[in-house]
């Protein structure tokens, strides 16, 4: 999928109320309005301040967050809308409420719901029946406004995302998942995923690229690193454990030990001058990445971080039903 220059301050239409849960959901013209709009944020982040003034959104964390939950609480407010947050054990689902139950009550006082759960995504699709405008902050599966941030980054550090290579380190998680379905629908993006056995992408995410991947774009899948691999645009990793969850299981360490993202494993991976280090952070220095890695001046680890507020505010407009014309 090739992407359209977008002019800054763009008129936006506007057709009804919809979900973004999952990049599988999406055809590729909604995935280019989708970026669009986060284009569009980024070159005019004020054009398009108090859209959504007098709508209500919730901000739904039952698991622990620090960029998402305050970029998309910075992102509501600058476009308008009132928003409340629900942390963990705020909501009767806790008690035993469904999530359809919740809401149905919820849409009686609710126009959105950005919500993250450390439960599966059916969660969120019980909820947006009833609640339209529901954005995936974090479920099991996918993070898919993480993508978006990362895309963002990634265009305003080399100017277009087309042709990108990208090696991703460590587990196959939702930030994997969501990365791999976004930047495979774009033309001539090369994604290497290199995991240790049997924690690698899942099988339907796979499937999903290998049948619905843009011209060009293709995704190779290792389970241990090539003593002279390819060079890669970015080398991206993330945290082993996610939101510091333990495995609970023995031996784990040692298998995602040669994943790290260690000085010397960037550097053989990098092109000098042009090579990037990527991180949906929180991260755990000198664990799956090495402190002077994340550091470093080819970190873009801050730009990811200032454009989940970019993706915060795209995902609010699309799900509200907006589009740059």
């Amino acid at each position: 999928m090739a992407h359209r220059g977008i002019a800054a301050g763009n008129a936006l239409t506007r057709t009804e109320p919809r979900p973004l849960l999952s990049h599988r959901d999406l055809p590729a013209e909604l995935h280019e309005e989708i970026l669009g709009l986060a284009q569009e944020l980024v070159r005019s982040p004020d054009a398009h301040r108090g859209i959504l003034a007098g709508s209500r959104i919730g901000l739904l964390f039952s698991v622990p967050s620090t960029r998402t939950r305050t970029s998309f609480w910075r992102a509501a407010t600058d476009l308008g809308a009132d928003a409340i947050s629900f942390g963990p054990g705020e909501l009767q689902v806790t008690t035993g409420e469904s999530w359809s139950d919740t809401g149905q009550v919820l849409s009686e006082y609710l126009d959105g719901l950005v919500v993250r759960t450390d439960g599966p995504l059916d969660d969120m699709r019980a909820l947006s029946r009833h609640v339209p405008a529901t954005i995936n902050a974090l479920s099991v599966e996918e993070h898919p406004t993480q993508a978006i941030a990362d895309y963002c980054a990634l265009v305003e550090r080399f100017g277009a995302a087309e042709g990108l290579r990208i090696a991703y380190f460590g587990e196959g998680n939702n930030t994997a998942a969501a990365l791999a379905l976004l930047m495979s629908r774009i033309d001539g993006v090369r994604l290497d995923f290199y995991c240790p056995s049997g924690f690698g992408l899942p099988e339907e995410v796979i499937a999903f690229v290998n049948d619905h991947h843009a011209p060009g774009a293709h995704l190779r899948l290792f389970d241990s690193i090539p003593a002279i691999p390819d060079p890669v645009d970015a080398v991206y990793t993330t945290r082993w454990e996610s939101m510091g969850k333990s495995r609970g299981t023995t031996g784990w360490r040692s298998a995602f030990a040669p994943f790290r993202v260690s000085e010397e494993l960037f550097a053989r991976f990098a092109e000098t001058g042009r090579t990037v280090f990527m991180h949906d952070l929180p991260a755990v220095r000198d664990g799956e990445v090495a402190g002077p890695v994340l550091d470093a001046p080819y970190s873009l680890v801050r730009h990811q971080a200032r454009h989940k507020l970019t993706a915060a505010g795209a995902a609010l407009l699309w799900a509200f039903g907006y589009a740059t014309i």
